[in-house]
C-alpha cells in the first residue's frame, strides 16, 4: 500500500510545483502588462486619434507619395503641413472666437453693461412653456441684475463650465497637433505597420480569418472618420469661419452646434436659418453685405449635400444610431477627441460582432427551407 501512496504523494508534489510556477509566471505577465498600460496610458487617446488619422489619409498618402518619387516621408511630411494650415488654423480662430463669447458674455453680466431685448408677444403663444418662458425673458429685459442675482449659484456653475469647455478645444487642439505629427510617422513607415496589423489580427482572430478582420477595420476607420466625422468637421469649420466672416456672436459656440448636429445627421439649417434670420433684423448690416453673409453661410451650411454623395458610399455602411451613440459616448467621456475615437471604435466593434452572428456553424449545417420539404415529401 505504501508504494501508491508515495507515487501519489509525488504526483501531488509535481502538481502543485506546477501550479505554482504557473501562477508565479501569470503573476509576472499580468504585473507586466500593468505596467506597460501604466507608463502607456497617457498616449493612449493620442496614439489612437493618430491610429485613425494615419488609416483614414493613407490612400490620399500613396497617390501624393507616387507624384513625389515614391518617397514616402516627403510624402507624409507634405500632408502634415496641409493638415495643419487647413485645419488648426481655423479651428484656433474659432475657438479663439468661442473664447471671447464666452468671457464677454461673463464680463457683460458681471458689469450689468449686458442689455437683452424685449420678447416677442407670440413666444407667449408658445404650448406648454410658453408663457413661463415669456415671463423669464420679459424679467431679463426689465430687470437684468435681480435675475442674474437670483440664479447666482447656477450661471456660476454653467461660466465654470463654459470656461471649461474652452479650456479643453485648447488641450483637444494642442492633443490633435500632436497626433497629427504621430500619424505623419505612421504614414511614412504604412506598409511595415500595416503587414504589422495584419500579423495582430491572424494571431488574435487566426490566419484564415485575420487577413479579413483587418480589412474590414480598416474600411470602417475610413468610413467613420471621412464619412461622417469628417463631413461634420468640414462644415462646421466652414459655418464657423464665414459666421466669423459675418461678425456674427459666438460663432465658436455656434460651430461647435453645427458639429454636433453633423454628427447626429441633423441639418445644419437649425443653426444657419436663424443666423441669417438674426443678420437680416438686426439692422446692423447694409443690404449688400447681408446678400454675401446671407449667400455665404448658406453654401457652407450646404456642403455636406455635396460631400455626402462622394464619402459617405464608400467603405462600411454603419447604422446611424451606433455612430451617434459612439460620438455622443466618447465626447463625453474624453472631449472632442473621444469623440472621433468613440464613434469609429463602436461602429468597429458592431461590424465585428454582426459578422460573428452571421457567421454561424450551426445555421450553415442545417438544411434550406426547400430542401426541407422535399425531404419531408
Amino acid at each position: 500500500m505504501n508504494p501508491p501512496r508515495e507515487a501519489d504523494h509525488e504526483l501531488e508534489d509535481r502538481v502543485a510545483r506546477r501550479l505554482f510556477d504557473l501562477f508565479i509566471r501569470v503573476g509576472l505577465v499580468l504585473g507586466l502588462v500593468w505596467l506597460c498600460f501604466h507608463f502607456f496610458s497617457p498616449f493612449l487617446t493620442m496614439m489612437l486619434w493618430a491610429l485613425i488619422l494615419a488609416v483614414t489619409l493613407y490612400p490620399l498618402h500613396q497617390k501624393l507619395a507616387q507624384k513625389v518619387g515614391g518617397r514616402q516621408g516627403r510624402a507624409a511630411t507634405l500632408i502634415v503641413v496641409l493638415g495643419v494650415g487647413l485645419i488648426v488654423v481655423p479651428t484656433v480662430i474659432l475657438g479663439s472666437s468661442f473664447g471671447d463669447s464666452v468671457h464677454g458674455l461673463i464680463n457683460g453680466v458681471k458689469d450689468n453693461t449686458l442689455s437683452i431685448p424685449a420678447p416677442p408677444a407670440s413666444i407667449a403663444e408658445w404650448p406648454v412653456v410658453g408663457k413661463k418662458a415669456h415671463a423669464a425673458w420679459s424679467q431679463a429685459h426689465a430687470d437684468l441684475p435681480g435675475l442674474v442675482k437670483s440664479m447666482q449659484p447656477k450661471i456660476g456653475e454653467l461660466a465654470g463650465k463654459a470656461l471649461g469647455i474652452v479650456a479643453s478645444l485648447g488641450g483637444g487642439l494642442l492633443m490633435f497637433l500632436f497626433s497629427f505629427v504621430v500619424a505623419g510617422i505612421m504614414m511614412a513607415f504604412g506598409e511595415s505597420g500595416g503587414r504589422a496589423m495584419q500579423a495582430i489580427f491572424e494571431r488574435v482572430a487566426g490566419v484564415a480569418r485575420g487577413a479579413e478582420f483587418a480589412q474590414l477595420a480598416t474600411s470602417t476607420v475610413r468610413a467613420v472618420a471621412s464619412g461622417v466625422i469628417g463631413i461634420a468637421c468640414i462644415q462646421a469649420l466652414l459655418v464657423g469661419i464665414s459666421m466669423v466672416i459675418a461678425n456674427v456672436p459666438f460663432a465658436g459656440a455656434l460651430a461647435l452646434v453645427v458639429l454636433m448636429l453633423g454628427v447626429a445627421q441633423v441639418p445644419a439649417a437649425i443653426v444657419t436659418l436663424p443666423v441669417i434670420g438674426w443678420i437680416w433684423a438686426s439692422g446692423s448690416y447694409e443690404t449688400t453685405p447681408a446678400i454675401a453673409y446671407t449667400a455665404l453661410i448658406m453654401v457652407a451650411g450646404s456642403v455636406d449635400n455635396v460631400l455626402k454623395p462622394l464619402l459617405l458610399g464608400r467603405g462600411v455602411d454603419a447604422p446611424m444610431p451606433v455612430i451617434l451613440l459612439g460620438a455622443l459616448g466618447g465626447m463625453a467621456t474624453d472631449g472632442i477627441l473621444g469623440m472621433f475615437i468613440g464613434a469609429a471604435a463602436l461602429a468597429l466593434g458592431y461590424q465585428i460582432f454582426m459578422r460573428w452572428v452571421d457567421d454561424n456553424p450551426e445555421r450553415a449545417r442545417q438544411p434550406a427551407a426547400g430542401d426541407q420539404r422535399s425531404m419531408m415529401l
